[in-house]
């Protein structure tokens, strides 16, 4: 059975929540820890996520939706691929879509909250891009573990297909688009394509990006990246759509405030060996742009669920498609 073809799981049903909790029970046996107590469990439509008390300290046992289930098999390959740079989980079970973490410390957003120095994020970057780095090689194996394409070549197509679908669009709701915007969308697909096309022929290649790299998913000792579920195989400078304004709005930096500048650089600079930096600076402002078709395209697959809490965070997928209008940080 494949991850596409497993049935949907009910997290409420006692049956399920026994068998995660025995699956978990025994890889921490393995690994010489026991549960020492309840769970403490949030609940979110694309997840469900345990804090479980051992003898050892904290770990989290993960099990993602549907849409999602693919981020238990890319994490297990991400920590094989790129040691250091993930948590190493302790078992991923990745037909069903669940995963078994240590403790990983506090998050960088609750240490920035102390010491309120964008420039930490340099260092978060650099790990980050050589983990990119480390993926082109295997790009294919993470195609093959159900990571969605986002390369270029595909966003065009992917972009025609997301405003087809006029119920994840809303168009005319009061948390969709407007039917002015949605036609706007729709003459602006052959200059999204171009821009695509563009992209393409800087020729960086395409690696894991992460699409969600903010400071409430990196782990401030190690600068460990964690939650992948938004995860693609894209152009990797796509990352920093979403980085750029977490660090904007943690800082209140205005647009072109030159920590940005900084921060974007000292990201390139991993791509520097071989393509010129002014190069490189028109490929992220062009990978940014894609990126906001990227997010609306992971929100959908996140709320690929019949729970109705799902209608909670609809308005995300028309109004990543929306930012394509708005400027850029940079």
């Amino acid at each position: 059975m494949t991850a596409s073809s497993t049935p949907l799981a009910d997290w409420s049903d006692q049956r399920w929540q026994d068998l995660a909790h025995d699956w978990a029970a025994d890889h921490l046996g393995r690994a010489g820890r026991r549960i020492t107590g309840p769970v403490q469990s949030r609940l979110r439509p694309w997840s469900l996520v345990w804090r479980l008390p051992t003898d050892a300290g904290p770990y989290w046992f993960k099990a993602v939706n549907a849409g999602t289930r693919f981020e238990a098999g890319l994490l297990g390959a991400l920590a094989r691929i790129a040691p250091g740079r993930v948590p190493e989980p302790v078992a991923v079970d990745a037909e069903r879509g669940w995963t078994l973490l240590p403790d990983g410390g506090e998050s960088l957003r609750d240490s920035l909250a102390r010491e309120r120095d964008p420039a930490a994020w340099e260092r978060v970057l650099t790990g980050y891009a050589a983990l990119q780095r480390a993926t082109v090689p295997r790009a294919g194996e993470l195609l093959a573990l159900g990571v969605p394409d986002h390369r270029p070549e595909a966003m065009p197509g992917l972009l025609a297909e997301l405003l087809d679908d006029r119920e994840a669009m809303r168009v005319g709701a009061p948390d969709g688009l407007t039917p002015q915007t949605y036609e706007r969308l729709r003459a602006f697909l052959p200059e999204f394509e171009a821009r695509c096309r563009r992209l393409a022929s800087f020729g960086v290649p395409a690696g894991v990006q992460h699409d969600d790299l903010h400071d409430g998913n990196v782990f401030a000792a190690d600068h460990r990246v964690f939650d992948w579920g938004d995860a693609s195989v894209a152009h990797p400078f796509g990352t920093l759509l979403v980085t750029l304004n977490s660090v904007a709005g943690t800082f209140e930096l205005p647009a072109g405030d030159p920590m940005l500048a900084r921060l974007r650089d000292a990201y390139l600079d991993a791509w520097t060996d071989r393509h010129d930096l002014t190069d490189l600076r028109e490929a992220a402002g062009l990978a940014v742009t894609v990126a906001k078709v990227s997010r609306s395209l992971s929100w959908r697959r996140a709320l690929s669920t019949p729970d109705p809490a799902r209608a909670g965070y609809a308005e995300a997928v028309p109004g990543w498609l929306a930012e394509l209008f708005e400027p850029d940080r940079l």
